[in-house]
């Protein structure tokens, strides 16, 4: 879809009345459908209702070609207020299409700029300027196990300080009768899995070789990336019959109701045990991957539509600023799975979880951004495919896989 042509639908429909009526209406499009993630959104949906913020919902689950989406409500002349996304190049479309928002003054005036992290500054701002309202910060690459699992097959994860250690403990989960490995085996999940592997086995400077702005093709035949491509294979191989396009949420559930010991995801999965009464370090541990170089971090922001009218532009602002307050944030993302995206929230209701994921961050020389901040969606969506492919087929070497990818960094990025 080109920008020019989005630029004169915009024009026009900015013109037009929006599906938002009154200053206090905003229409909220987001990509949440989990229970977590709703009983999340409810903690928002409460806060800023209180505030005299009447929210219109738009849902649009996700995997399903969100930004798409979004651009087609802008210009089919119904677009929302506050929208859900990450993918830096969306956010350069709409400022191409005069429909940028610059939230830089309303995170000063709140004072919630002071206290955002650096991963998250870096997360939410795109060309010098902050687009986003940070929610939660996730870790896109964590292992999440069934204690009662591990106890029963005889393992202990705490133990494990590679990927190797790690394998050598799956015969002995499957001869226990379990599975040793969890995976929702989706095009996106598969994409996740890949750059989680990237961080953990690469560490910074070559996952920017593969996901960075200038991604460089000699990267692709490094043994780092050979690795990460015969890990995919190995984890393909030890994933139950069930993973074929199975949603992460009920590969979640495989491992909360014990049919399997562990998932590696992202540490969403935490909301998914605590609605089912699960505790962490009672329940379920969660840990990095073992051996990890470098995490990848994802941080769940929704940007503001811009070229509003004054009164609706003002309640986006305060939007923007109920959802990140340090109690609000806190709340959510205590439901949500999440860690805070402040360094000030209430520190009572902050669990292990998310307390091991402070340490990570902590550390900055080994933390990577998601993707969606760092490339091109298209190189992103290659990768992706590339990965997804190598998955599905038992016969595609990891030679083809890496052929694969020159192959498409040529079609797109020469």
């Amino acid at each position: 879809m080109k920008i020019a042509q989005l630029s004169a639908k915009a024009a026009i429909l900015l013109g037009a009345s929006t599906i938002a009526a009154k200053a206090e209406d905003l229409v909220v499009y987001q990509t949440w459908s989990s229970p977590a993630e709703v009983a999340a959104l409810n903690v928002l949906h409460k806060a800023v209702s209180a505030e005299g913020i009447n929210w219109i919902d738009i849902t649009i689950p996700h995997n399903t070609g969100s930004s798409v989406s979004l651009l087609n409500l802008v210009v089919g002349g119904q677009p929302p207020n506050i929208f859900s996304e990450n993918n830096t190049g969306v956010f350069r479309d709409l400022t191409e299409m005069g429909l940028g928002r610059d939230l830089t003054d309303a995170f000063i005036e709140s004072g919630g700029l002071d206290h955002f992290s650096d991963v998250v500054r870096k997360a939410i701002t795109v060309d010098g300027e902050i687009r986003q309202m940070p929610l939660g910060v996730h870790i896109d690459g964590m292992v999440y196990y069934n204690m009662e699992v591990a106890a029963a097959a005889g393992v202990d994860p705490t133990s494990w300080t590679s990927l190797d250690d790690m394998m050598s403990d799956f015969e002995a989960v499957s001869a226990a009768g379990y599975v040793p490995l969890a995976v929702g085996a989706q095009q996106w999940q598969i994409g996740y899995l890949t750059h989680a592997l990237m961080g953990t086995l690469a560490g910074p400077d070559l996952y920017a070789d593969v996901y960075g702005e200038v991604p460089d093709p000699a990267a692709f035949d490094s043994a780092e990336v050979r690795s990460v491509f015969e890990w995919l294979r190995k984890f393909e191989q030890a994933a139950d019959d069930g993973s074929v396009n199975r949603d992460w949420n009920m590969t979640t559930n495989n491992v909360i109701s014990g049919q399997a010991l562990m998932q590696i995801h992202g540490d969403w999965m935490k909301g998914e045990w605590r609605a089912a009464g699960k505790e962490p370090g009672v329940d379920f541990g969660c840990m990095p991957i073992p051996g990890y170089k470098a995490v990848v971090v994802t941080v769940d922001g929704w940007g503001a539509l811009g070229g509003q009218p004054e009164n609706v532009d003002a309640a986006m602002v305060r939007f923007a600023q109920i959802v990140t307050d340090p109690i609000v944030n806190a709340e959510f993302a205590s439901v949500k799975g999440a860690t805070p995206v402040r360094n000030d929230v209430p520190t009572d209701g902050i669990d292990i979880c998310a307390q091991r994921v402070l340490g990570l961050l902590a550390d900055e020389g080994r933390q990577v951004n998601n993707p969606s901040v760092t490339v091109d969606s298209d190189w992103q969506n290659a990768i992706w495919e590339v990965a997804f492919n190598f998955w599905s087929d038992p016969e595609m070497s990891v030679d083809d896989a890496i052929a694969a990818l020159h192959s498409q960094h040529d079609i797109i990025l020469n």
